[in-house]
């Protein structure tokens, strides 16, 4: 599972991670940058649909898959 690190743009264009991050030299990383007013639909849509993922009705049909 590849972890998600959120961080902000300084004002010299430096990413800065809002939480400490150690990582080993020669990581890579991929940078999504997102609208700056954090309206984005897919992050927003995320806890609407969590209730229903979470149900127990849910777990129960996709309990025959492995869990990652």
């Amino acid at each position: 599972m590849f972890p998600t690190i959120e961080a902000e743009v300084d004002e010299k264009g430096h990413i800065r991670p809002k939480e400490p991050v150690m990582l080993p030299p020669g990581s890579r990383v991929l940078v999504t940058v997102l609208g700056s007013d954090g309206s984005e639909p897919a992050l927003l849509s995320e806890a609407a649909l969590a209730s229903d993922w979470e149900r127990p009705e849910e777990e129960a049909a996709w309990s025959h898959l492995p869990r990652v």
